[in-house]
């Protein structure tokens, strides 16, 4: 037997080598700023410590105590903010680096786990739909809808999943940049994989756009 007779392509971001006729057709990974503002929320903790600084302010005025009472009580708080921010940004950035999309002309894979690296395999014939949100600096989010019978856990794919939806569970390529060229190779792969995804790939070529 050859070395040729089976041909397998291991592909770093993928859970094993690609088999024969299969082939990569796009891999990246998310923004890590914008990753770490929109799923982890980093304006909330900013407004949060900001009016957390602001009330302690205040409340030392209240007791009695003068500008430099002020400036004590908002300032610690304004430590603490910046402290709980850089937490916040080197989780984002680890587990934006930790992660990888890759699409296939089968499949759509999402690895990721910053202490337990896993993959999350999406065949072509477990998504339903798929649908784009852009935002003003170029990047998106790809959110994928499965068929009724399939079942994800929310947790094992956060943040990599559309928030808030947790009955049915959509993975999604998230904060991923330049997102209008990924939703175009995803939506003409699955409808040469299966014509019958052509709904599927007019709405992710569709656009929802925010600033």
């Amino acid at each position: 037997m050859s070395d040729h007779d089976h041909h397998f392509e291991m592909v770093p971001g993928l859970p094993g080598p690609l088999p024969q006729g299969e082939r990569l057709l796009w891999q990246g990974s998310p923004s890590w700023w914008q990753l770490t503002s929109r799923a982890f929320r980093f304006g909330w903790l900013a407004v949060y410590f900001g009016l957390l600084a602001v009330w302690r302010a205040i409340a030392a005025i209240a007791d009695g105590g003068g500008a430099l009472d002020a400036a004590f009580a908002g300032g610690l708080m304004v430590v603490a903010g910046l402290a709980a921010a850089w937490v916040l940004v080197l989780i984002g950035w680890s587990s934006a680096r930790a992660t990888t999309y890759s699409i296939t002309n089968r499949r759509v894979v999402i690895s990721h786990g910053v202490a337990l690296p896993l993959s999350v395999n999406l065949p072509f014939g477990m998504i339903e739909s798929a649908d784009l949100k852009t935002y003003s600096d170029g990047t998106g989010d790809i959110s994928l809808s499965l068929n009724g019978d399939q079942h994800l856990a929310y947790l094992v794919l956060w943040p990599h999943a559309r928030p808030w939806r947790f009955s049915k569970v959509e993975p999604m390529l998230r904060a991923v940049p330049g997102a209008v060229a990924i939703a175009r190779i995803l939506g003409s792969a699955l409808t040469e994989a299966d014509p019958a995804h052509a709904a599927a790939a007019g709405s992710v070529a569709r656009e929802d756009a925010e600033v």
